[in-house]
């Protein structure tokens, strides 16, 4: 998307700024937030995690995801996101067969999103082996799982879906989750313009599988094998080493990092600084859901570079010495490539008589507004140039949260 100069603008409604994109997003996981907490093992990690959610997932059905995302989408929209990359792999029955309408949990999602007002790119996930070495699906994972033919129809029938907000992408769930004889089938018979979304280099474990059983690392692999440029982008990249930091940001590829998401999950620190001096595009996603702030997302991208190197203000460019600025205009910049869409007509408008925001000035606002506190300073939140959000309440949260509440309750009950 087009990033103004000043990204301020002072209105008679408030402190303008361009809507946020959010490059990464499971809907569901929103529902479980905080429900993993609690020691499983005395090594927890991402693993153990992801039995949780199975479990959790294994509850879903395409009227539950329509609550759950129909709320999370209001908490988006309330915090500033006007757009969301919807990476989605929940695709059929808890026992693995299709629904009725092979596309039900994909239509719930995009019914979720109009009804709300966000501009979506939904990303139909192709999810096939259970590893690297190819082994078959696991019980848990058979919801998730298509053959080639129902994947690409399945990407068909979606396309028809499309309009001015909405914009159907393509995921490949992982490496280790895709042959590559699938990729390069899937490539070739997508549309050229379709925007190609991708976990890698999460996880230390998934590293040295691929380095066990493809001879190369993640990213690595993936540049050895495939063009990669700006129709891709790769979700997290937080492992990486410093050829494969260089080359992936002169491909014009978008790292999506998920600040919130990698700290819960103690996934690690992906290398900001060298990407930032090498000129690498990047945005923010909320991924799993913990939090649905791009404030603090930025704000934790920030502090995981301090905290690491000990020093203060690490993510600013050559044209700026503000962090915030620096900060958002990264996460706005690279809106256009991962999403599909250009973001017209998407705004935010912060309350000017926040207390957070008491005596700012232009230079200064994005700066307050991301490093002094929690209170949320959005005031109001347009999207193709309607507005959805006033007085910082999305227009139908009440009802959207009576029904969150009410499919909470059949989701927890035991």
């Amino acid at each position: 998307m087009n990033v103004p100069a000043s990204l301020v603008t002072r209105s008679q409604h408030g402190l303008q700024l361009p809507g946020i994109p959010n490059l990464h997003s499971h809907a569901f996981q929103r529902a479980m937030a905080g429900l993993a907490e609690r020691q499983t093992h005395p090594e927890d990690s991402f693993w153990t995690w992801r039995e949780t959610m199975y479990r959790f997932a294994a509850r879903m059905d395409p009227d539950s995801t329509y609550a759950v995302a129909s709320q999370l989408y209001v908490e988006m929209l309330e915090a500033g996101y006007t757009s969301v990359c919807e990476f989605h792999y929940l695709h059929h029955a808890p026992d693995g067969r299709p629904y009725a309408d092979p596309a039900a949990m994909s239509r719930a999602l995009i019914a979720a999103a109009r009804d709300t007002g966000i501009r979506m790119t939904l990303l139909p996930v192709l999810y096939m082996s259970g590893g690297f070495d190819g082994r078959a699906l696991s019980a848990r994972q058979q919801r998730f799982g298509h053959d080639l033919e129902a994947f690409l129809q399945l990407h068909q029938a979606l396309r028809a879906e499309q309009d001015g907000l909405l914009r159907i992408g393509c995921a490949f769930h992982s490496l280790r989750a895709v042959p590559e004889a699938a990729m390069r089938e899937v490539l070739s018979a997508l549309p050229v313009d379709v925007p190609l979304h991708i976990h890698i280099a999460e996880q230390i474990g998934e590293v040295q599988d691929c380095l066990s059983l493809r001879g190369a690392r993640p990213v690595e692999w993936l540049q050895h094998n495939f063009d990669v440029d700006a129709r891709w982008t790769l979700v997290h990249a937080t492992h990486l080493v410093p050829e494969e930091t260089r080359r992936l940001a002169a491909s014009g590829a978008t790292v999506a990092i998920c600040p919130t998401t990698e700290a819960n999950l103690g996934d690690g620190l992906f290398p900001l600084r060298d990407y930032l001096d090498a000129g690498g595009s990047w945005g923010i996603g909320s991924d799993s859901h913990i939090s649905v702030s791009p404030v603090e997302e930025l704000r934790w991208l920030e502090y995981g570079q301090r905290l690491v190197t000990r020093h203060r203000n690490i993510a600013v460019g050559t044209d700026s010495s503000s962090v915030g600025e620096t900060l958002l205009r990264g996460a706005l910049a690279s809106g256009s490539a991962p999403t599909g869409q250009d973001g017209s007509g998407d705004l935010l408008v912060l309350d000017a008589n926040a207390p957070i925001l008491a005596g700012a000035s232009d230079g200064d606002v994005v700066d307050r507004w991301i490093f002094s506190g929690n209170r949320n300073a959005v005031a109001e939140v347009h999207v193709g140039g309607q507005q959805w959000v006033a007085d910082g309440r999305h227009r139908d949260r009440e009802s959207i949260a009576h029904r969150y509440r009410a499919t909470l309750a059949t989701l927890l009950a035991d």
